[in-house]
């Protein structure tokens, strides 16, 4: 008779071997074994919307298997993630297995946050049953999306056009993109000017740039508000035209430039909060340039090997024992000044909150990133370091600063007031640990009413921006704080729009094409209720009050469906939207058709608008402007067979030069970006 134990991976079962030795039997089930047909509905909407779940066919083998594992089980200890996806697997692993073991065989579930021998022994003391409020609320998500997707998916292909998908967290989405698109395009940008002073007092050869922010007393600058579908966004500009930034160049040529204020004060920049599965996406992206997918299927895999806690948590806790940890550590490697002066402990906010998980963190605070990269590799490395110092850093001291805000004037002229802010870090606290970017200039020092000599005047020409597409960074963000969708699932919900053709990357941020555009619009006018923020984040805290026992998810998804039945019915009815051509004003060179833009398997291509009559088609190179530093040759925009951009040489495979981002193109290159033009006027004081 064995103790058996069942998890989700092989790199999971491997770990806990590790730890228990052959004291149980571990098994893995390759993820979920059982789940709805891919073929059919599999949702009985005349008896209380049952999942018809079924064992898929790559599933049997591993599932023949298992069953021959119970019936020599004593116990079988059912030991899936912390999570709703998990609390299912281990339901669905006992509904199939318990026919097959023996009668006086124990199931029980065990619970555990991180891979040590610690955690998985505390586990094993202090089994429990299966949270069924936790599998009905993914229960609820799983139909409640199954309903949307299947029911929507068809009307889009009757409407617009064939292997079009909807989903419910993926058309909201696409909408934040598209009305985004919108925003910019009806945004109206406007030309403004600055106008600064470059000064140097006498005998020091550290230059100053003022700004002019005040004239007769007013200030230069305001900030404009716009509301936005995702909230607002604000923008700075100044009031000063061309002709009155020349004006007041004229006025300060030859002029000498007098202190009237000096202000100096201490600030202190506290350290954030340890990374949640959305932060940790976010910082990812921002830090180290991973799309989401990879940076969740490389935290699974540090968390399965025992070096992180679970990654998909939405919580900022971390335990006492971490936090006694961590302590100890810094004191010792840093000096009892870097550590704060009592522990800190962050509170959830985010209204996404599910079970008692903590932050992610590292499962060993003496765990160094060398080992990881050499077992695993640098990619593995680069997010447990971010991790790592996150964590570490929240229990550090304050970075403190020393700011300097400074006033001047045109000697004997009040008219004009200009400023100049330097900021200098002088105590690095959690900046020891944390990576810090100096922005700031530094200032020399000054006294009260110390006239300086003007080396320059520059003017410089600048148009109000619209607000910024999406990156993955903001994205993300967004969908956090409207409180939309699982930020385990953002990754997949970002690639199924990407897939789909419905956005497509342009330097790293988010555009709607044609037929992305198409299906929001459509979504959103036939049904207006389901595609919306509200609504969408609603389904949200309906599904955590499902996990509760709060709610009683027949009944939700139940008041969800009379509707969206209706909207369904009147949007049959609407006529077949005619999607537009994207032309070239190429002519094609077979037929004399025109020459349109079309999607493929690997992104988009130029082809005959004939086809299939004419099959026409060349590749779309998208040149960079930049001249690769190997050889020569342009470096172009090129895809990865997943969709993900990237620069690289014509001229491959015979030449391999390849980067991800256009600022690495431009570092690696020397080439520069356009920038706002400038007038300068040098000027002398004797």
């Amino acid at each position: 008779m064995t103790n058996l134990i069942l998890v989700e991976s092989p790199t999971k079962a491997r770990t806990l071997t590790k730890f228990l030795g052959g004291k149980y039997d571990i098994q893995a089930s390759l993820g979920h074994i059982r789940d709805l047909p891919k073929g059919e509905f599999g949702v009985d909407i005349e008896h209380d919307f049952a999942p018809k779940y079924i064992i898929p066919t790559d599933k049997k083998k591993i599932i023949s298997a298992l069953k021959q594992k119970v019936k020599d089980a004593k116990k079988i200890i059912l030991a899936t993630d912390p999570d709703r996806e998990g609390e299912a697997i281990a339901h669905h692993l006992y509904e199939v297995l318990k026919k097959d073991a023996k009668k006086d065989a124990k199931f029980s579930r065990i619970v555990f946050h991180e891979i040590t021998p610690k955690a998985i022994s505390q586990a094993l003391e202090h089994p429990k049953e299966i949270d069924i409020n936790l599998v009905w609320a993914q229960t609820a998500r799983r139909v409640l999306d199954r309903i949307v997707g299947y029911k929507l998916s068809p009307l889009l292909w009757k409407k617009i056009k064939r292997k079009l998908s909807a989903g419910r967290v993926q058309s909201i989405t696409l909408r934040l993109i598209v009305e985004r698109e919108n925003e910019i395009g009806k945004f109206s940008g406007k030309q403004f000017h600055r106008v600064f002073v470059i000064a140097i007092k006498k005998g020091d050869k550290t230059p100053i740039e003022f700004e002019l922010v005040k004239i007769n007393g007013e200030p230069v600058e305001k900030t404009q508000v716009l509301k936005l579908y995702d909230g607002e966004y604000k923008y700075a500009q100044t009031q000063l035209s061309n002709l009155d930034a020349e004006k007041i160049k004229t006025e300060l040529e030859t002029k000498l430039f007098v202190i009237t204020d000096i202000s100096q004060k201490e600030t202190k920049r506290s350290a954030s909060p340890p990374l949640t599965t959305s932060s940790m996406q976010q910082e990812a992206s921002r830090r180290l340039n991973f799309p989401s997918r990879k940076t969740m299927s490389v935290a699974q895999r540090l968390y399965e090997e025992g070096f992180i806690t679970y990654h998909r948590t939405d919580s900022l806790s971390l335990s006492s024992d971490f936090i006694s940890e961590a302590r100890n550590f810094i004191e010792k490697e840093y000096g009892k000044k870097f550590l704060s002066s009592a522990p800190k402990v962050f509170k959830t906010k985010s209204k996404l909150a599910q079970e008692a998980h903590e932050a992610i963190r590292p499962t060993n605070v003496f765990q160094k990133d060398d080992e990881i990269s050499l077992r695993l590799g640098r990619d593995f490395a680069r997010l447990y370091s971010l991790i790592y110092k996150r964590a570490v850093a929240t229990q550090m001291s304050d970075a403190i600063f020393l700011s300097t805000k400074v006033e001047a004037e045109i000697e004997n002229n009040k008219k004009y007031l200009f400023g100049a802010n330097g900021n200098t870090l002088k105590f690095p606290g959690f900046l020891k640990v944390w990576l810090y970017e100096e922005k700031e200039q530094m200032l020399p020092t000054l006294i009260l009413n110390e006239k300086l000599n003007l080396l320059e005047i520059r003017l410089s020409e600048h148009i109000t921006n619209p607000p910024p597409r999406y990156n993955e960074a903001s994205l993300i963000g967004s969908l956090e704080k409207h409180g939309i969708g699982r930020p385990s699932t953002y990754a997949p919900i970002i690639s199924t729009i990407t897939a789909r053709f419905y956005v497509e990357k342009q330097e790293g941020r988010f555009v709607p094409t044609t037929i992305g555009t198409a299906v929001s619009n459509f979504l959103v006018k036939n049904f207006s209720d389901i595609d919306d923020i509200p609504f969408t984040a609603t389904m949200e805290d309906e599904f955590d009050n499902i996990a509760l026992g709060k709610l009683e998810w027949v009944g939700m998804i139940r008041k969800f469906y009379k509707p969206f039945e209706e909207d369904l019915k009147k949007a049959e009815g609407t006529e077949k939207i005619a999607l537009a051509q994207e032309k070239t004003g190429k002519i094609c060179p077979l037929d004399g058709g025109d020459i349109v833009v079309r999607h493929g398997k690997f992104g988009k291509f130029y082809a005959c608008n004939n086809f299939p009559k004419c099959t026409y088609k060349e590749s779309i190179i998208e040149d960079s402007g930049v001249l690769c530093p190997k050889d020569g040759a342009k470096v172009i925009v090129k895809k990865t067979r997943t969709g993900r951009p990237f620069f690289g040489c014509q001229n491959y495979p015979n030449c391999t030069f390849a980067v991800w981002t256009k600022e690495q193109l431009m570092k690696e290159t020397g080439a520069k970006e356009e920038k706002n033009e400038t007038q300068t006027s040098n000027i002398t004081n004797n």
